[in-house]
């Protein structure tokens, strides 16, 4: 079941939805594959309780090691920054070296990163450590999605595989913050690093004896000033928003963006004169792939921004320890998984344009409900609003992702895997760094600080919700309640902000999807 297979007539016709019940009956799966599912789920769910799981260990870390807020927000983005800027070319090069080859690699080096990450002792070394860990997780995503593609023949199959995929990379979202609380309430802040290794080594066991190889057969060169471009895009876009939220346009965070938009400029005509291009950009010009791409990063950007802001509010507002605060996200990581479940056989008979933008309005639900809320004692509005949002994100990704995939050209199953994985770390990266930023500027402007703080205790307290706590445990009561006080009023306030803009993005979502998604192909079987 090589990917020599993938370009016989009969999967194209299955991927248009037209397989006769012959050809049916002879391209799916034996169960042989669907425990193959079960052991590519290991690095889909590794890598994304990776993108939220350090949210909740953020408070911790920052008692430790004593990050500036730059600092802090670099340490959650530099994993998925560096992972966004090479998921494509990662998945261009496992289209040429083998898919499975590359996730091995991947899986080997992630797991070393890991327990130097767990170990780090500053916060400069942290950051070295998780944007290493970005470079083997690019490895990563784009090799499971497109492995999947080769292993599962039947496009009904097919869209129940993604829907689990999709479905486990939501999930394992949502998780992080469990797992994290599970974690944290008994070992130190690198256990949440640790954990990458008990994941990966049956990986890398089970992965030669079940999941064939698979490469695309006439792959174009390594494209290194591609690669470099991509790169180039990204980070300074992502250090010109950090800059505008913290230096305002005194930095250099206007010029930073130019730079990035520009480069971005240079990337796109690279790709479209290339005869054989690392992203092949015209498979945007189809509304329904460019579509889907688009409703995941604005699915994503909501789900990271929510939970970076909420798992501080729980632990550092509200009270809660990390245990306590994870399973107050619990219903909403078992409504995700439902949800995307679920939506696979309503898919069949509801057209992705309607059934995408509903799913997304719910989301936006979730966020009006934290705006309305803001500042209240209990926590049940954030359980609830995180129920709606995983409904909404749950459903909304699962069709996307099955879209994304069926409208690419078999051979370039991993480039096209890449472009959908890039839309998840991007939306991770936009999702700390738009939200977290403007998130952290509020508050750095609208705390108060009382009377009775050093001017080294003032700074701290300004830096970060967390140094705001941290510094009150040295007060007096009556000075220390004052600061708490108003350091959670400041911190709720930025929260309505940015939840506003949370609703935005999934109202944009949700017209993008109603213009561009067209109905989803019936299996032949119906």
């Amino acid at each position: 079941m090589t990917n020599d297979r993938t370009t016989t007539p009969a999967h194209e016709t299955a991927l248009a939805g037209e397989t006769s019940p012959a050809e049916a009956s002879i391209t799916r799966a034996p169960r042989r594959a669907w425990v193959a599912l079960a052991v590519l789920m290991l690095p889909v769910l590794l890598v994304s309780v990776d993108n939220t799981v350090l949210s909740f260990a953020l408070p911790e870390i920052a008692r430790d090691l004593g990050p500036t807020a730059a600092e802090q927000l670099w340490i959650i983005d530099a994993y998925p920054l560096v992972l966004a800027g090479l998921l494509v070319a990662m998945g261009s090069i496992g289209d040429r070296v083998g898919r499975r080859k590359l996730l091995l690699i991947g899986s080997i080096g992630f797991a070393l990163v890991s327990v130097a990450a767990a170990f780090a002792p500053t916060a400069g070394l942290l950051i070295a450590a998780r944007a290493a860990l970005g470079f083997f997780g690019a490895m990563l995503m784009p090799s499971t999605l497109s492995l999947l593609r080769s292993v599962f023949l039947d496009r009904e199959q097919r869209r129940l595989a993604i829907a689990i995929w999709a479905t486990g990379f939501a999930a394992g979202s949502a998780l992080g913050p469990l797992v994290g609380g599970l974690l944290l309430e008994h070992f130190a802040w690198g256990s949440v690093f640790l954990l990458a290794v008990p994941v990966l080594v049956p990986l890398v066991v089970l992965l030669p004896l079940l999941v064939p190889e698979s490469r695309d057969p006439a792959p174009g060169p390594v494209d290194v000033p591609s690669i470099l471009l991509s790169l180039g895009t990204m980070v300074p876009v992502v250090y010109g928003i950090k800059s505008l939220a913290t230096e305002g346009v005194a930095g250099f965070g206007i010029q930073a963006i130019v730079l990035g938009v520009f480069l971005g400029y240079l990337f796109v005509r690279r790709q479209l004169r290339r005869p054989t291009p690392m992203l092949d950009m015209r498979l945007f010009r189809q509304g329904t792939f460019g579509g889907a791409v688009l409703v995941n990063l604005f699915s994503v950007i909501s789900l990271v921004g929510f939970l970076y802001f909420v798992s501080q509010h729980l632990q550092l507002i509200a009270g809660l320890t990390p245990v306590a605060a994870g399973l107050a996200l619990a219903p909403g990581l078992i409504a995700m998984i439902i949800a995307g479940l679920v939506v696979v056989p309503i898919a069949r008979r509801v057209p992705s344009r309607v059934l995408v933008p509903v799913a997304l309005t719910l989301s936006a639900g979730g966020y009006l409900l934290v705006a309305f809320t803001a500042g209240s004692e209990s926590i049940g509005p954030v359980i609830v609003a995180f129920v709606l949002l995983g409904v909404g994100i749950g459903a909304a990704e699962t069709v996307s992702n099955e879209l994304i995939l069926s409208s690419a050209p078999a051979a370039k199953a991993g480039a096209a895997s890449a472009v959908s994985e890039t839309a998840y770390e991007l939306g991770a990266v936009l999702g700390t760094t738009v939200l977290g930023s403007i998130l952290a500027a509020h508050y750095a402007s609208a705390l108060v600080v009382p009377n009775g703080l050093t001017a080294a205790q003032a700074e701290a307290a300004r830096e970060t919700l967390a140094g705001a706590m941290a510094t009150a445990e040295a007060l007096p009561d009556t000075v220390a309640a004052a600061l708490q006080t108003s350091a959670a009023a400041a911190f709720d306030g930025g929260v309505v902000v940015t939840s506003l803009i949370g609703v935005a993005l999934m109202a944009a979502a949700a017209l993008v999807a109603a213009l561009t998604l067209g109905r989803t192909p019936k299996p032949a079987a119906e």
